[in-house]
């Protein structure tokens, strides 16, 4: 069966994919989720993708998975390992040599302003261990051009949260349009769909394993 590698978002943990884990697993799958180096300053994106595909048990038949910022990562780890797909869920879709930092402004991105814009639709139980695990972010990966020349050559998703206040829908169907050319599959939840609908998210994840 497949082999999940989910690249976790900014500030986060592979914690937060544990529900999507259980459910893929029932389903036969295996899945990888580490803690990315995210707060050393001594690592960049880069050695976050080496983390991701250190973890794999192996490097065949591998879906990889890329949340939020690690829409960054993803794809690098995609390219490493030669994936079978490449899936990007409410994710940051990179351009060839840009800075992480420059991605909002390059995109138009504006803060939508709305409240709670990550755990409104999470389990309050789950939505405060969420933020009990989450982490600082280290500074100089954010200045450094994102390595890759072009995106890896394989097939690639978008999962788009209808209800994500933080990367709304009306901007992320205009970034995605723009910077792959794929129509998206929509998922009716927030920003942090991993822990408000696990089990939908699942299923849509096992499509990309067929």
């Amino acid at each position: 069966m497949t082999t999940f590698a989910i690249a976790h978002g900014g500030g986060d943990v592979g914690w937060s994919w544990h529900l999507v884990a259980e459910a893929l697993q029932a389903k036969g799958h295996t899945v990888v989720a580490p803690d990315l180096p995210i707060e050393d300053e001594a690592k960049d994106l880069t050695d976050w993708a080496q983390a991701l595909t250190e973890a794999l048990p192996s490097t065949e038949d591998v879906v990889v998975v890329g949340h939020s910022f690690g829409g960054f990562v993803a794809p690098l780890a995609a390219a490493r390992v030669n994936a079978k797909a490449l899936v990007y869920v409410t994710a940051m879709i990179p351009s060839p040599g840009e800075n992480p930092g420059d991605w909002w402004a390059n995109t138009g991105y504006e803060d939508p302003g709305l409240e709670d814009a990550f755990f409104h639709d999470v389990p309050p139980a789950l939505a405060a261990e969420a933020q009990k695990r989450e982490r600082g972010m280290a500074e100089s990966p954010m200045a450094k051009p994102w390595p890759l020349d072009k995106m890896p050559d394989l097939p690639t998703h978008f999962i788009l949260c209808t209800e994500d206040r933080f990367f709304t829908p009306n901007f992320m169907r205009k970034v995605v349009a723009d910077r792959l050319g794929v129509e998206p599959v929509e998922l009716a939840a927030g920003h942090c769909a991993s822990l408000s609908k696990p089990n939908e998210l699942a299923d849509l994840l096992a499509n990309y394993a067929r």
